[in-house]
């Protein structure tokens, strides 16, 4: 490498290597490189910034650039890209693209001089389509989908029938400044999962491996993983590992402006051989979930919050007016990003279980306080691999198994921030797969 890195260890890249050796693999990079403009030279002057002090974030960007290109993955996703520098991005299409990698680049909304760069290497993919998807909401957040189709020799496909494609998202979510903002940070997901569905049957498409990649500014207790893992996604490192979604506190990735270290970033797998839930469902049990989180975040017990729904009414029962005030005083309607109207009755229809227009006791249990949910479990998490001989050849598709998933640097992985880091705030994650023959699955209700 061109540039000293410091004293980061190289001990997991040689790990990733390793693991790509094999022919058929390919590996996928998430790394927040945290723009200049954001980056704080001194604690004491908040106003002073890397974007002030050109040879800084020059040498900085090169050192990530070189770490980039020393391991070569297939697919490289990067937030806070500084897209509002010539300079800079310049520097990353010509240095990507001499090293064969399509670069996309998509800029915040609103001129807010950072945004999202996906590349992906030539060698492995054939890029057939891309978009944007632009969040329109607080924070001017974005993100991008590839739909991407693997060339030989790491295709699998024996048929002409059938190609080996799949959907990478690259995305950075709005961080939570205060719990206000969860309901924002999880429509952002929704609106992504909304648009990954109508992108696959706008163009009619089998279902196919959808990868999600980027700083999702939560950890595993929030809101946002719930909700991904009942749609059946899996967290690759986690995968990898064989970490529970108990095991939140054994690796980090991000040390915030606050001082805190945290796992955020996330390279997320759905395969598609998994059953799921339909979207909408998922939404709405995650709605709940963060309603009844409030509510006990305000010390109110399973009685208290069924005596706080009712409080309108003259029965033993919650109505549509008192169930609307209790969103209302827990700040989730109200206000320019709350619960549309459209939304709150649909969230009623869906505890309503009767339909007779109030809830009772045993319907606030079943789907406001107690819900059945069932997450996926880690023990059937689609990496399986499938035999081949599959009679019927259309029914089956691509999936993908985690071969290996390294954190940089590697501190971070015993749970620790090491404080002679200094590439970013946040650590690269990278993630091996091996691409297996899989059936189709479908969605249940």
């Amino acid at each position: 490498m061109g540039r000293k890195s410091g004293r980061v260890s190289r001990i997991g890249s040689y790990a990733i290597a390793s693991s790509i050796s094999g022919p058929a693999s390919i590996s996928c990079t998430t790394f927040n490189i945290l723009a200049p403009i954001y980056k704080r030279l001194n604690k004491e002057d908040q106003s002073c910034r890397e974007s002030d002090i050109r040879a800084y974030w020059l040498d900085r960007n090169h050192r990530i650039l070189d770490w980039l290109l020393y391991e070569r993955s297939s697919i490289i996703c990067l937030q806070e890209f500084w897209v509002g520098n010539e300079e800079l991005v310049d520097m990353y299409e010509r240095r990507l693209g001499d090293a064969g990698y399509a670069n996309f680049k998509l800029a915040r909304t609103n001129n807010r001089g950072d945004g999202l760069l996906t590349a992906v290497h030539k060698d492995y993919f054939r890029v057939l389509n891309h978009r944007a998807l632009l969040f329109n909401d607080i924070g001017d957040r974005v993100a991008q989908l590839l739909h991407v189709e693997l060339i030989p020799p790491f295709s699998q496909c024996r048929s002409q029938n059938v190609r080996d494609e799949i959907l990478i998202v690259n995305t950075h979510l709005l961080f939570p400044h205060d719990s206000s903002l969860c309901l924002v940070r999880l429509n952002q997901v929704y609106k992504i999962l909304q648009y990954v569905e109508a992108y696959q049957k706008e163009n009619r498409l089998n279902p196919l491996p959808i990868m999600l990649c980027g700083d999702w500014n939560g950890s595993k207790r929030g809101h946002v993983y719930n909700f991904l893992r009942s749609q059946g996604f899996v967290s690759s490192y986690d995968t990898a590992h064989q970490y529970t979604d108990a095991d939140a506190h054994k690796w980090v990735s991000h040390r915030n402006h606050r001082g805190n270290i945290c796992g955020v970033d996330f390279i997320w797998l759905l395969n598609p051989n998994k059953y799921r839930k339909l979207l909408k469902t998922s939404w709405t049990e995650a709605v709940f979930s963060m309603f009844k989180y409030l509510l006990r975040r305000a010390s109110l017990t399973e009685n208290d919050a069924f005596a706080f729904l009712k409080a309108d009414s003259d029965g033993d029962y919650i109505t549509y007016s008192g169930f609307c005030e209790a969103l209302r005083q827990l700040n989730l309607v109200g206000h320019l990003h709350g619960l549309s109207g459209e939304e709150i009755k649909d969230l009623w229809v869906q505890a309503d279980l009767d339909g007779n227009g109030v809830l009772d006791y045993i319907e606030f249990q079943q789907r406001i306080w107690n819900p059945n949910q069932s997450v996926p479990d880690d023990a059937i998490c689609g990496d399986e691999l499938w035999e081949e001989d599959v009679e019927n050849e259309e029914e089956q598709t691509i999936g993908f198994s985690v071969k290996n998933a390294v954190l940089f640097p590697t501190e971070v992985e015993k749970g620790m921030w090491p404080e002679d880091y200094s590439l970013s705030d946040h650590a690269r994650l990278t993630v091996v797969f091996s691409p297996v023959r899989m059936p189709c699955a479908s969605l249940i209700s």
